[in-house]
């Protein structure tokens, strides 16, 4: 038995294929998707998902939006998703160190361009902390 999985996210279609297993980063913490689950709706967290295939396992970054298991159907809706060989830890760090100075000199910013930059320091972590395990 296998699962279906996709991960879209507002730009594109990140990922597609027919996989054996995947452990997705929710609120409540990491869960693990097997063929045969319940049907489930969750949200999805900022963190590393993992994509076992055969012998091969994937990594992505994810961050924010949600995931519906239903059959042995996985679909990921991310804010964000990139797969690790597409990291550039460079403009990551970059991206990274800008926002944290936008949050460092912001007196009174608006609530929403605060959790914006939150977000994205966040997400940088996560593709960073992802590209640096495998080096």
């Amino acid at each position: 038995m296998s699962l279906t999985l996709e991960i879209v996210t507002p730009e594109a279609k990140v990922y597609a294929d027919t996989i054996d297993s995947v452990v997705i980063p929710t609120v409540e913490g990491e869960i693990g998707i097997l063929p045969g689950h319940i049907p489930l709706l969750t949200q999805v967290a900022d963190g590393e998902l993992r994509v076992q295939k055969g012998a091969e396992t994937k990594f992505l970054a994810v961050s924010g939006g949600f995931a519906e298991i239903e059959g042995d159907t996985v679909r990921v809706l991310a804010e964000n998703a990139i797969s690790e060989d597409k990291i550039d830890a460079g403009a990551v760090e970059a991206a990274m160190k800008r926002a944290e100075q936008e949050l460092a000199t912001a007196k009174a910013m608006d609530p929403q361009e605060l959790e914006r930059l939150q977000g994205l320091v966040r997400y940088a972590g996560v593709q960073l902390a992802l590209k640096r395990r495998k080096s």
